[in-house]
């Protein structure tokens, strides 16, 4: 892989997004990757998960050069099945999976974070559903996470304001788990290597209690957002978000 290095250490898989020059941006090639190491990290006998970026973020979501990807029907489409591979192999599978958070963690990024059973963060991370900066909607699940985490009333008002939290305030509305003050990734591979003393069996067993009854509504979502994407990405808003992000101005929306 390219931009995705998968490691298997005990009873621990590490997986490690690879484009830190960008801030580990997904574009298509690196999203291909990303649902092949979700299916990777299934098939281990390995019980838990590990989920981190390398460089000086987490993930800043989707890379705008995927906007001109996509522009076609069958190559969105093809965009969004490893999307959805990825969130609901992570919901999924018969393992316990953490994501580790540090410096921004964006759009998509946020989604596949939160698609996590527990979220670590170091105090510097950022977290935001900036779809709406671009003219979008949350994708990726991130109505359901986001509804799951903070309630539909919450979840809206986050999703529309494009709203920016760090990782305190971000724990005060349950969207993380942990704020730790090391180096994420250490304190999340030292609390993975302490639940491989635990009976993760029982703990797997719950989560697999909760997301069966959970995947149908998941599904639901992911239907509806890759639909509502689609169309939102033929907007003269849309199109107006990108041109004043790529130019560094405030973009001027008129709800068209």
């Amino acid at each position: 892989m390219k931009h995705f290095i998968v490691e298997e250490k005990g009873n621990v898989v590490h997986l490690k997004i690879a484009r830190g020059e960008k801030y580990n941006a997904l574009n298509a090639e690196l999203l291909a990757e990303f649902a092949e190491a979700a299916r990777e990290a299934r098939r281990s006998e390995a019980q838990v998960v590990l989920l981190y970026g390398e460089g000086d973020g987490f993930c800043a979501g989707g890379d705008l050069s995927m906007m001109k990807e996509v522009s076609d029907r069958d190559t969105y489409d093809e965009v969004m099945n490893n999307i959805e591979t990825i969130v609901t192999t992570f919901y999924s599978m018969q393992k316990i999976v953490i994501s580790a958070l540090h410096g921004p963690v964006v759009g998509l990024g946020l989604s596949i974070a939160l698609s996590a059973d527990y979220v670590i963060a170091e105090p510097d991370a950022s977290l935001s559903m900036n779809f709406i900066g671009i003219g979008l909607a949350p994708d990726g699940g991130g109505h359901f996470w986001l509804q799951e985490r903070l309630g539909t009333h919450q979840a809206k008002h986050f999703a529309w304001e494009g709203q920016q939290m760090r990782a305190k305030e971000a724990y005060d509305h349950k969207l993380v788990d942990i704020v730790v003050n090391g180096p994420v990734r250490e304190e999340a591979a030292r609390l993975a290597e302490e639940w491989s003393g635990r009976p993760l069996k029982s703990m797997i067993a719950t989560k697999e209690i909760y997301h069966q009854h959970g995947m149908e509504r998941l599904s639901h979502y992911l239907e509806k957002e890759r639909e509502t994407q689609w169309m939102l990405l033929q907007t003269d808003d849309h199109k107006e978000g990108v041109e004043a992000f790529l130019n560094k101005r405030k973009p001027e929306f008129h709800g068209k």
